[in-house]
């Protein structure tokens, strides 16, 4: 892959309508909230997820594009692929002692292989297969909502029920209660970033950023789910750097891109204008609006 010779910050904008975009389980899969402020939270957790399962139905979980943490994934099988492919002893001690050179071995293959680890990074340092720790080149911040959002409570009906037990429980009725939480509507708005100094120790190429922005865009796409209602990625300003060190701090630069809304009670992303100060972007740095 082409090296990466730029540092590269980044502003994801994404909405959602009548949908839970990331259920909290310590509060009964409610929409995640800052208590203080009411604004809405989406995990930088749940986000790097999205991207995981794009790449793989884009590149169908084959190397270079495999993806390490998916679901149902056993880590120490993943991490036996290497020791397998170097032809080394995934429980040998003797390469993983000190000076030994089972361990970097391993995590070169396994960045080599594994999309997500030479993206985001990853800790394998288990005790068998050891391949020791990656720091990801590619950082995602919290989505928080530019605005307060209200969590609705929903009652649900299912006229099915799963035994012959509970249908006789039921008397011939046959519906059971749930709840569903929704956000009328949120936009929210990440930030990222991008060290080309971790990318070069990782292998994250040029290749791998173009489908990390493809992947950012159209992620939403191939994740629906009645739960979710609608999402949508709004908008991706990307700030690259001449220099691999950075021309100017990323606070500042997230400062350009300013959502406001223009009437009392957002419903849809065009109760929103979004203000992108050109004008002020500092010398030695390029702003690319990917998607607006």
């Amino acid at each position: 892959m082409t090296p990466l010779q730029n540092r590269y910050d980044f502003v994801l904008l994404f909405d959602v309508k009548d949908g839970n975009p990331n259920g909290d389980p310590d509060a009964g899969n409610l929409p995640r909230i800052d208590a203080e402020t009411g604004r809405g939270l989406v995990t930088d957790v749940c986000l790097k997820r999205k991207v995981r399962n794009y790449i793989a139905l884009a590149k169908g979980e084959t190397p270079p594009f495999d993806i390490y943490v998916k679901e149902k994934a056993i880590l120490t099988q993943q991490q036996e692929k290497a020791y397998i492919a170097l032809g080394l002893d995934p429980k040998g001690e003797e390469g993983k002692r000190k000076g030994g050179d089972d361990v970097p071995r391993a995590r070169q293959w396994m960045c080599q292989n594994f999309y997500d680890i030479r993206t985001f990074g990853a800790v394998m340092s288990l005790k068998e297969a050891n391949c020791g720790q990656v720091r990801g080149p590619v950082q995602l911040t919290f989505g928080r909502s530019v605005d307060r959002i209200v969590a609705l409570e929903h009652s649900i009906t299912r006229m099915a029920v799963a035994t012959q037990t509970e249908a006789d429980k039921q008397l011939g009725d046959n519906r059971t209660m749930g709840r569903k939480y929704t956000v009328p509507y949120g936009l929210y708005v990440a930030h990222g970033f991008v060290s080309a100094h971790l990318a070069n120790q990782t292998g994250f190429g040029e290749e791998d950023l173009a489908l990390l922005w493809q992947s950012l865009i159209n992620m939403f796409e191939h994740d629906r789910a009645a739960a979710r209602g609608e999402m949508t990625t709004r908008g991706l300003y990307v700030f690259k750097h001449d220099s691999m060190l950075g021309n100017a701090p990323a606070h500042q630069l997230f400062k350009l891109i300013k959502p406001e809304a223009h009437t009392a009670v957002p419903r849809e992303f065009d109760d929103y204008t979004i203000h992108v100060d050109q004008a002020a972007v500092p010398a030695g740095v390029e702003l690319q609006t990917l998607l607006a």
